[in-house]
């Protein structure tokens, strides 16, 4: 299955991680509107001594689909605003692009 991973790494400042969770999960990123969008994820990792790390995973069927929603109007209106309030991270994010060349999927995992 042909499959691209977006994925944004957040270091975001430990005072304002509730409002950055708050900001992913209450926006409307209009992503269930885009063609060849998957799934998204927002993932919190580990703390470091003056930021959490966070990134937020999105799964495309290609990167075709991915590069379109860059492009397009819903990806305008999600990002409206957006470096406009507060910072909350200490810089900008970094991007990393991934096309899948393996994998595996358990068949049962739906079922349960």
């Amino acid at each position: 299955m042909a499959m691209f991973v977006a994925m944004n790494r957040f270091r975001v400042i430990k005072d304002e991680v509730a409002a950055f969770e708050q900001r992913w999960i209450g926006r409307d990123s209009q992503l269930h509107t885009v063609p060849g969008f998957v799934s998204f994820n927002l993932l919190r990792g580990p703390e470091r001594e003056d930021h959490i790390l966070y990134a937020s995973h999105t799964i495309w069927k290609s990167p075709a689909d991915f590069e379109a929603w860059t492009r397009s109007e819903a990806f305008r209106q999600a990002h409206a605003g957006a470096g406009q309030a507060k910072p909350l991270t200490l810089g900008h994010p970094d991007f990393e692009g991934f096309e899948a060349v393996g994998g595996a999927e358990r068949q049962d995992v739906a079922a349960q």
